[in-house]
């Protein structure tokens, strides 16, 4: 604390010795430069949040100079270090209003904004992404989703990327037991990776990739119906048809000793049929 109370005192000498240096000249670049190496004493002597404050004024200075790349960095090393004094904080149980999560949130917000105003949308996804995966980590899917969604809407131009993004999207739905939206957006992907996969040669087949991501999306489907059990009037024709194609009564007669092993909840049959099932 005696440190961090010095780094403190001296972050503030350093900031008083600037404003002044501004009323006499200004010199921006100098004063974000000064701002950079302070972050950096103090990121080494664990005062994270106020290494976070000095990237802070570092991102003002390089937002006055118009140096929007500069902005979009100061501003990604602000965020990642309030997350992590958010982070430390969790780890040593110590009281608090959530300050330094709410600053993180705050920052990498106009981070990924003069991302996409400097038009490149893939950093402005990876902030995203890196910020949902921050919240589940911490046990927040709920406030994680609206990230995962940002992101795979950032990542329209990358298919594969905007579905992994999707995917954890639905997971977060799942452990917030949202699981209609969770179906909803498995379906969603699944009709995706039909339209807008790489597919066999005069087929509608995916291939590669989107055919795994096809797979995963229809077990979780047949998984969430047969939790949700709608009822027939609200059934959708597309779900209709997945369960359809895995209802015990269609199966071939080699298969159906094991489907109706499942059904009777037979363990020993199951378990003559492991190897096989395998």
């Amino acid at each position: 604390m005696a440190a961090e109370g010095d780094f403190l005192a001296r972050y503030r000498a350093v900031s008083n010795k600037l404003k002044k240096r501004f009323l006499r000249k200004p010199n921006v670049a100098e004063a974000s430069e000064q701002f950079g190496q302070l972050a950096k004493e103090l990121k080494q002597q664990d005062c994270l949040q106020y290494a976070a404050f000095c990237n802070l004024a570092m991102a003002r200075c390089e937002q006055t100079l118009f140096n929007a790349p500069g902005e979009a960095l100061a501003l990604t090393d602000a965020a990642r270090l309030f997350l992590s004094s958010e982070k430390e904080n969790r780890a040593l149980q110590a009281p608090g209003f959530d300050e330094h999560l709410q600053a993180a949130l705050n920052c990498y917000s106009f981070a990924i904004k003069v991302y996409i105003e400097m038009n490149q949308p893939v950093m402005a996804a990876s902030l995203c992404l890196e910020l949902g995966n921050a919240l589940k980590e911490m046990n927040r899917p709920g406030e994680a989703i609206v990230h995962y969604q940002r992101a795979a809407e950032l990542q329209t131009q990358t298919p594969i990327e905007a579905l992994l993004s999707m995917g954890e999207m639905a997971t977060c739905k799942i452990l917030t037991r949202d699981y209609d939206g969770a179906l909803s957006v498995f379906t969603e992907m699944q009709l995706m990776c039909q339209e807008r996969g790489l597919q066999l040669p005069g087929t509608t087949t995916p291939v590669g990739a989107f055919l795994d991501i096809v797979a995963k999306c229809e077990i979780s489907r047949v998984l969430l119906l047969m939790l949700l059990e709608p009822p027939p009037q609200k059934l959708l024709p597309e779900h209709a048809q997945t369960l359809e194609r895995y209802a015990w009564e269609s199966f071939d007669p080699h298969s159906q000793g094991k489907s109706m092993a499942c059904q009777e909840k037979d363990t020993e049959s199951l378990k003559s049929l492991q190897t096989e099932l395998w």
